[in-house]
């Protein structure tokens, strides 16, 4: 029996996919291992949204040779639809999967034995068109549900679409039936993940349905305690959408809601579909229905031509905005990607003293969120992390807290009280009672 060891970079989606992909090995009879096991085979499914998720993926290249030099190392992801050559030579790769491959790395790969060159099994992104269903199973508290993949909007600064094709989607009827098969294991949270998930229901280049339809489908689906929305795009975000969860049982009260940028003239050039109004909008429709609503916010410092005036834009419009965290992102420089062409790029160092103050701007919202809700009782779920003595969990809005470990709360919902904001920056509360019901 070979040994499989699996590593992901990146986002949501890829942990579906690296999980479901990791179930065909253990149906194929591999023993999937921890990294550090001596595996024979190693799966390292990558990102490239960034560069330094680039030099991540050769960072664990290096590492996987350390633990196995005799091992076979698989490459997948979209840093390996993008730059399959460049990654078929990295000392230590075995062979790079693109976006149509990765899941016939099996077949493919037959009895994944060396060879004195890498093999590279990337077709034109154009031939990515099936959708591949995948969820997360065993590998977090929660799970992550595809939902969606690929993108047809063409923002200035991203390679998404290089990466991973066209929007298409699974159909609802599909998506049911996994959520079925979720809600017969353990699992208390499911995570509905996409490329661009607002765009939910093209198939075979048609919108056959709409993401409100999927939203009002999975939420008859008995046995899962939460359903929480990734990140959603503000235009798509609709009234429907919002109404109806604001009323649900299962989906909780957070949304991630990309912005990029509080300046409309750099949203423009940046070819979002929407302008900073829409996005205020968005943000109170959701407060008023929701005033507890945890909104978490993605936002680029130092696009091309972003000025000190257009900065200030951005700082100031989030400053008086209404939400709990952000999610900064440096910009750097993707190939093939229009931005990169631009002028007027702004020098590193102001890249990173702009993302500095945003980050302490984020600190200051969450904790002014987190402060918002000490006193109210909240339902948490209990993960398995443990550092100190301590465990960790999420309440249904995204708050993060704390409490004295204890092996039986990993993995339940229990209902406590938020009492203050400790010194890490995560909410003590009232220690949970120990008492069990039927999920």
């Amino acid at each position: 029996m070979k040994k499989v060891a699996f590593y992901t970079l990146g986002c949501k989606l890829n942990f579906s996919e690296t999980s479901t992909i990791s179930r065909g090995f253990k149906e194929r009879g591999f023993e999937k291992v921890d990294f550090s096991e001596s595996p024979d085979i190693f799966v390292i499914n990558t990102c490239s949204v960034t560069e330094n998720a680039d030099k991540k993926c050769k960072k664990i290249v290096r590492e996987a040779q350390k633990v196995n030099p005799d091992g076979f190392v698989a490459i997948i992801g979209c840093y390996a639809q993008l730059k399959p050559k460049e990654i078929s030579e990295i000392p230590g790769v075995d062979a790079v999967l693109g976006a149509a491959e990765k899941f016939q790395l099996l077949d493919l790969l037959g009895d994944f034995k060396k060879s004195p060159e890498a093999q590279v099994l990337a077709s034109e992104i154009k031939e990515a068109k099936a959708f591949n269903n995948a969820y997360s199973i065993n590998d977090r508290t929660r799970t992550f549900l595809k939902v969606q993949d690929g993108c047809n909007y063409h923002c200035a600064f991203c390679t998404i679409p290089l990466a991973r094709g066209k929007s298409r989607s699974d159909i609802i009827k599909n998506i049911i039936k996994s959520a079925h098969e979720i809600a017969s294991t353990e699992v208390k949270e499911v995570v509905l993940t996409g490329v661009n998930i607002g765009d939910f229901g093209i198939v075979n280049g048609k919108r056959e349905e709409r993401f409100v339809d999927l939203v009002r489908a999975i939420d008859q689906v008995e046995g899962i305690s939460r359903i929480r929305i990734s990140s959603i795009e503000p235009n798509l975000l609709t009234n429907e959408i919002i109404d109806y969860t604001s009323s649900s049982n299962r989906f909780v009260p957070h949304f991630h809601i990309p912005l990029q940028s509080g300046s409309n003239k750099i949203l423009r050039v940046m070819r979002r579909r929407y302008l900073r109004e829409l996005y205020e909008d968005r943000v109170n429709k959701i407060k008023q229905l929701m005033p507890d609503c945890c909104i978490g916010v993605d936002v680029i410092v130092g696009f091309p031509g972003e000025t000190h005036e257009d900065f200030l834009d951005t700082y100031n419009f989030l400053n008086e905005l209404n939400i709990s965290y952000l999610h900064v992102f440096t910009y750097s420089e993707r190939a093939n990607t229009t931005a990169a062409e631009m002028d007027s790029r702004v020098p590193l160092k102001e890249r990173q003293k702009r993302s500095k103050m945003l980050r302490i701007l984020s600190e200051k919202k969450k904790r002014q969120f987190y402060e918002s809700q000490l006193g109210t009782t909240r339902t948490v779920l209990f993960e398995d992390d443990v550092e100190d003595g301590m465990m960790h969990g999420f309440t249904e809005n995204y708050v993060r807290v704390t409490a004295k470990y204890d092996p039986l709360l990993v993995n339940e919902l229990k209902v406590v009280t938020l009492k203050s904001i400790n010194d890490k920056g995560t909410v003590d509360v009232e220690e949970p009672e120990l008492v069990f019901e039927n999920h």
